[in-house]
């Protein structure tokens, strides 16, 4: 049965020596991008000192959920460079769902956390850029959740939109989740705590690592899944 959706072919009108190199490239792309959110959450984590208080702990729940956890579940689907090598899409299915069961606990752990911080601080809630950024984060992850589950039980609730064009919003939705949760990450780093433990060329480094695995996500995504229509002149 035709799809819907046309798919990007990778390389198209790239000859063979062009094309390894070009393969390579992205390879390499899709490695770089696992070992900077890595890195990154390591950072964070080593830079809260997890267990000293309660707010030292929501730091590193929440990179943990974002950078680890929502990464690694988007990028097994990646030919190059994935960590899961599963021959099957189902078990990159399987592995995607744990992945954001994951992220949303670590990210609701997270939360109660600052919540909790706030409260014997006697803080404020949703006072600043990063934690309203935050909020929408978290309310859109638990909507894409639900999206997911859509697409998974499509023949169980009976849903009239074909699966094929389930999967493309699925997944473009997905991509706005993860920009949107990128976004929420660099905003953190403009915080009081944060610029008080980084500070000079350290700091513009950690500014620019949460934009390399995006990127390379949105690629992935948009390869995938982007529709081409033929075109005549």
């Amino acid at each position: 049965m035709p799809s819907d959706v046309e798919y990007s072919p990778v390389g198209e009108g790239l000859g063979m020596r062009d094309f390894w190199l070009y393969a390579w490239m992205r390879r390499a792309a899709v490695v770089s991008a696992h070992l900077t959110s890595l890195g990154l959450t390591v950072t964070v984590s080593v830079l809260s000192r997890p267990g000293t208080s309660l707010f030292s702990w929501h730091p590193v729940c929440m990179t943990v959920a974002f950078c680890v956890f929502m990464t690694e579940g988007l990028l097994l689907f990646s030919a190059e460079g994935s960590p899961f090598c599963f021959k099957s899409r189902k078990g990159k299915v399987r592995v995607h769902w744990l992945c954001q069961v994951l992220a949303l606990t670590a990210a609701a752990t997270g939360l109660g956390f600052i919540i909790a911080s706030k409260s014997v601080s006697e803080h404020p809630h949703l006072t600043s850029w990063h934690s309203l950024l935050g909020s929408c984060t978290l309310a859109s992850t638990l909507l894409q959740a639900g999206f997911g589950i859509c697409v998974t039980f499509h023949k169980e609730l009976h849903l009239s939109l074909p699966p094929s064009r389930l999967k493309l919003y699925h997944a473009t939705c997905g991509l706005l989740v993860y920009l949107l949760a990128t976004v929420t990450v660099v905003s953190a780093l403009f915080s009081d705590w944060f610029q008080a433990s980084v500070k000079g060329p350290a700091w513009w480094v950690l500014l620019l690592l949460p934009f390399f695995p995006a990127l390379v996500v949105m690629n992935q995504i948009t390869n995938a899944y982007l529709p081409r229509k033929k075109m005549s002149i």
